[in-house]
């Protein structure tokens, strides 16, 4: 038997705990887990990227959380790579590391005018209204048209939280300043823009659906003509899509209080405006459209994400260099101990369920290559962060934290509302809060 061997595993999302999942039950012998995370909050995506009228996909959330109730798992937040703790001393800790740290940085349009206040990321949006402490606010003062580019589920999601009547949001967990700024808009018109025509968006069915079937809305179609699409040799989903902007179009009113505008076969050409964004022209990309230019005061691009370098792992074209989860070296050879999984791995590609198979392949790799590794006395990384001054915090720091937002939102009316403040945050895990040391608000 020996001494029990150890895994960690940096990022707390969902790529992470099916990683911890997988360990649990192909092991033959179960290792000891430590998931870190910068967050008191485990769930990454789950938490801070489904829209929160998701119910149902946020509640695989219940069911990741299982992981902890192993005896041998330790949540250990508020302890960020790179600063708190590095690469070579979770290799001196660990018998293997574990990157599923997702992809937190998008992809620009890289046009004239992309800079203009008014012009942002669908992730900060997404960011915020889910309540992640890190986000900034945004304002929609003024914002009476609004553009996202982008046919994916993170436009559909947006899209459909502009137009949708925020009476219907207050029953969800969103933070109580999110849906007041909400409450506050006066959005008429959303565009949702893609390059291509609607035969190839990356959106699933369901969520076009939920988007189109937003009520009190009207939906118009432009750019291309449904009738004119050969819909022959396209997969079902495409053409359940089809079907489903005809139905839309078919059934919407007259006359309506918002406007869902899709645009296909156009991209953004260039962001005009006296200081901040006024207009978005756009050119068309197929043959037979023409320019096109639409009155808007907030853009949001919503046209992919990419993995942020970690300091001292391999990095390329935004993900880990790897094999079937084994990190790579520049040279193609594996760094022994060291594993990639979720997008960091693979890109930002696939829904979350995806990353249940993708943790499988990682941990059959890592478990293949414990079998062989020889056992040696581990770093006791807990002594090294205490002599730094970094306390992480725990699982049940996150039950308070839990418990909190579920009192929160009782008091409301609703299931929970979103701690998103990190001064709450912290003060409910430490009971003060303290400046750190590069000035963020966190523990001292």
């Amino acid at each position: 038997m020996g001494e029990q061997r150890r895994v960690a595993i940096v990022g707390a999302g969902p790529s992470g705990l099916f990683t911890a999942a997988a360990l649990l039950a192909q092991a033959a012998e179960p290792p000891a887990i430590d998931i870190f995370d910068r967050l008191p909050t485990p769930f990454g995506l789950l938490r801070y990227g489904v829209a929160p009228d998701h119910a149902s996909i946020k509640a695989v959330a219940t069911t990741l959380a299982r992981v902890f109730e192993a005896p041998d798992v330790r949540f250990l937040g508020l302890v960020e790579f790179g600063r708190d703790v590095t690469a070579a001393e979770l290799r001196s800790g660990y018998d293997a590391v574990v990157y599923a740290v997702g992809a937190a940085d998008d992809r620009r349009l890289g046009i004239p005018g992309e800079d203009l206040p008014g012009s942002r990321s669908a992730r900060q949006f997404v960011s915020w209204y889910s309540g992640h402490p890190d986000a900034e606010a945004q304002p929609l003062d003024g914002v009476r048209s609004a553009v996202v580019v982008g046919v994916g589920n993170v436009a559909v999601d947006v899209a459909r939280i502009l137009l949708k009547d925020p009476a219907d949001l207050s029953a969800t967990d969103m933070p109580d300043a999110v849906l007041a700024e909400l409450r506050a808009a006066r959005i008429e018109d959303v565009w949702l823009v893609g390059r291509r025509g609607p035969e190839h968006a990356a959106f699933t069915t369901p969520e076009l659906r939920e988007l189109l079937e937003t009520p009190g809305i009207a939906v118009t179609l432009e750019g291309c003509d449904l009738a004119a699409i050969d819909d022959a040799g396209l997969e079902r989903h495409a053409r359940a899509n089809l079907a489903a902007i005809g139905r839309a179009l078919a059934a919407s009113p007259a006359s309506a209080l918002r406007r869902l505008h899709l645009l296909f076969w156009h991209r953004p050409a260039e962001l005009a405006g006296d200081g901040r964004v006024r207009a978005v022209r756009f050119e068309p990309t197929g043959g037979g459209g023409a320019p096109l230019t639409v009155p808007a005061e907030l853009v949001l691009r919503s046209i992919g994400y990419r993995g942020v370098p970690l300091p001292g792992v391999p990095y390329a074209e935004g993900r880990i260099p790897n094999l079937e989860g084994r990190v790579l070296e520049p040279d193609g050879s594996a760094r022994p101990g060291e594993y990639a999984v979720g997008w960091i791995k693979r890109g930002p590609v696939g829904l979350i369920g995806s990353n249940k198979k993708d943790a499988a392949e990682t941990v059959a790799a890592l478990l293949e290559d414990l079998s062989t590794l020889p056992r040696r006395e581990p770093a006791d990384l807990d002594a090294l962060l205490a002599a730094r001054g970094v306390r992480p915090s725990t699982l049940e720091d996150w039950r308070r934290i839990d418990a909190a937002e579920i009192d929160r939102g009782g008091l409301r009316g609703r299931e929970r509302t979103k701690i998103e403040a990190w001064h709450e945050l912290l003060g409910l895990v430490w009971g003060a809060p303290s400046v750190h040391r590069d000035g963020d608000v966190r523990p001292a």
